[in-house]
């Protein structure tokens, strides 16, 4: 790779950098190009070097934020020698810490709520990663539509108590939410390794 390749390699993802910062403080409609540069340390004349519009960065960095972050939990989880994979995820997920640190946790109770709102190309993008995470889980639960039922409700239970935890953080409240989830996801894991009974 020559130098100027490299150099405007590091500039993209320098932006995307920026761009994640900011999807998960402000969201799309609060983060504008200028200050996304800002951010990378760049001028605004070079964003189109690399991007064609506001939409297609942030399509990228939907893509690229919730992917990096799914792909560094599923690693942690699979050298977890304590715990099974699919409960590490629940547990760390589910965590005071992933809570506490938005700004490098989970995009999605950042974001989802605008997605739905904004529709395309962003639905598509949180689509695409949304289905790839199911499709990890049900991986970690077996085979089977059983399996990605387990991981469709896995998914919609960890997002729906991390978004309201966060939404009420500071509280006993949000320390309940996530302690009630964590129990109640590994209930049902513990269900779903049962022998099914005889009727």
């Amino acid at each position: 790779m020559s130098q100027k390749a490299e150099q405007k390699q590091k500039s993209h993802e320098a932006i995307l950098a920026s761009a994640a910062a900011l999807l998960r403080e402000r969201g799309i409609r609060g983060s504008s190009v200028m200050d996304v540069m800002k951010g990378a340390g760049l001028t605004v004349g070079g964003f189109y070097g690399h991007f064609e519009s506001k939409e297609q960065l942030f399509t990228e960095s939907i893509r690229s934020t919730a992917r990096a972050m799914w792909s560094g939990m599923l690693q942690r989880a699979m050298s977890d020698t304590a715990r099974t994979p699919v409960m590490s995820v629940l547990e760390r997920y589910l965590s005071r810490k992933h809570r506490d640190n938005p700004d490098v946790g989970c995009p999605l109770p950042s974001i989802a709520s605008e997605v739905a709102r904004e529709g395309e190309p962003y639905r598509g993008a949180l689509e695409g990663e949304l289905n790839g995470f199911i499709q990890d889980l049900s991986g970690l639960l077996g085979q089977g539509e059983k399996a990605r039922e387990k991981a469709l409700a896995m998914l919609a239970l960890m997002y729906g108590a991390l978004s309201l935890s966060r939404a009420v953080r500071g509280t006993r409240l949000s320390d309940e939410l996530l302690e009630a989830a964590r129990k109640f996801g590994a209930q049902a894991l513990e269900g779903s390794s049962a022998p099914p009974e005889s009727r």
